[in-house]
């Protein structure tokens, strides 16, 4: 199982009570405050602390700021299909912690289903599975002629970047996690780069993830090693930002939330230095969330209008780069499957996995018992493909 971890930078848990802000707040963000973790190392919070924070992350954090993303007047129908009858479905999402669970095909709701007192209103935090939505909003923005090329320079759209490692890195590179510098991913590593990022204090002016990133030295030249760096991703949306002048909450509420049909308010965790956390923290409803896939399937094409370029998904979600496990691949900030399938995922079991063949979208929300090195993974890999294969039965 490769391992994907994740820096809530800024996060810290709201443990206080009392006080006008306690006063205001609706008993249930009470009762979730009350088991609320009182550090910002998800790693080290306990299994029900992460029940509670999971779908509070915009509620109950103090330090952790978040952008509003408005939904659709005209929400996308999912209109029922024939119920998909999958075995022991009761016992997987017990086995997973998952708290939603929704397969569409062809368009048409398949099976949907809550457990952990979630339900389809709620809003669950996504991890990594936000990095697909920045990615899109590249695209979106070469669409709209703020990004030129995906040959261009990094440095040219930040140029708080100009002498760094990454001057000579090009958008395309910074997708596909192959920039060459170097970086250490291993969240349990208190002096990882992924750890310590989020305590480092931003340069003056600054945006946090450049001032962070541009002190980086290179390990290989750009282009030759895929390498998983959260903090890419991070600066990935400072570049949405920087180009479009726009913040990522409004180029996404504008570019997919309201054209693809979501129906729910969704929100965007903000760094230390107001900007979204663009490798993490979106939240939203699990039905969004498969909506998106809905998106992708119909090659970002929402509203009448093509929001990324017409070949923007043949690029992003094929493998562009090896990743050393047999079958599978990275494309543009997204998981890929030799068979043509690619996901979407987050640590402790958030994903969209998206089958172009099958017209399939499975969107799962969960609290696996670890980040990424527990059995669920493996699991729900098992339940994908019982899904394709019940799909081409006929089921």
């Amino acid at each position: 199982m490769r391992k994907r971890t994740i820096a809530l930078s800024g996060l810290a848990a709201a443990a206080l009570a009392g006080g006008v802000w306690y006063s205001s707040l609706d008993r249930e963000t009470r009762d979730l405050l009350a088991v609320m973790p009182t550090n910002a190392d998800v790693l080290s919070w306990r299994q029900d602390q992460r029940d509670a924070a999971f779908r509070a992350m915009d509620r109950i954090t103090v330090l952790a700021d978040h952008r509003t993303i408005a939904p659709s007047a005209t929400p996308l129908p999912l209109p029922a299909g024939k119920p998909l009858n999958v075995p022991n479905i009761d016992q997987y999402m017990a086995a997973q912690r998952a708290a939603g669970l929704v397969i569409l095909q062809d368009g048409k709701l398949r099976l949907e289903r809550y457990a952990m007192g979630f339900d389809a209103k709620g809003r669950w935090t996504s991890f990594s599975v936000a990095k697909s939505f920045t990615s899109t909003l590249v695209g979106a923005a070469i669409q709209d002629g703020y990004i030129k090329s995906l040959e261009d320079k990094v440095s040219q759209y930040i140029p708080d970047l100009r002498g760094s490692a990454y001057d000579d890195v090009s958008v395309r590179q910074l997708l596909t996690m192959s920039s060459g510098v170097k970086w250490n991913e291993d969240y349990e590593d208190p002096k990882a780069d992924v750890a310590m990022f989020n305590n480092a204090k931003p340069d003056a002016g600054v945006d946090a993830t450049v001032s962070y990133m541009r002190k980086l030295p290179r390990a290989h030249p750009p282009g030759e090693v895929w390498h998983y760096n959260t903090g890419e991703t991070n600066l990935i949306g400072v570049l949405v930002s920087s180009a479009t002048k726009k913040t990522l909450s409004q180029y996404l509420q504008e570019k997919v939330w309201q054209p693809a049909g979501m129906e729910a308010e969704a929100t965007w965790l903000q760094g230390k230095t107001g900007h979204e956390i663009a490798g993490c923290c979106l939240q939203a409803a699990t039905r969004d969330f498969a909506r998106f896939g809905l998106f992708v399937l119909a090659n970002g094409q929402a509203g009448g209008k093509q929001i990324v370029p017409a070949d923007w998904f043949a690029q992003a979600i094929t493998k562009q780069k090896d990743i050393g496990e047999p079958g599978h691949g990275y494309g543009f900030q997204w998981w890929t499957y030799d068979d043509g399938s690619v996901a979407a995922q987050g640590i402790f079991g958030q994903g969209i996995f998206i089958d172009p063949k099958r017209k399939l979208v499975i969107a799962s929300n969960a609290n696996w018992t670890r980040a990424t090195l527990g059995p669920e993974g493996d699991a729900r890999e098992a339940f994908y493909k019982q899904v394709q294969a019940l799909i081409d039965a006929g089921g």
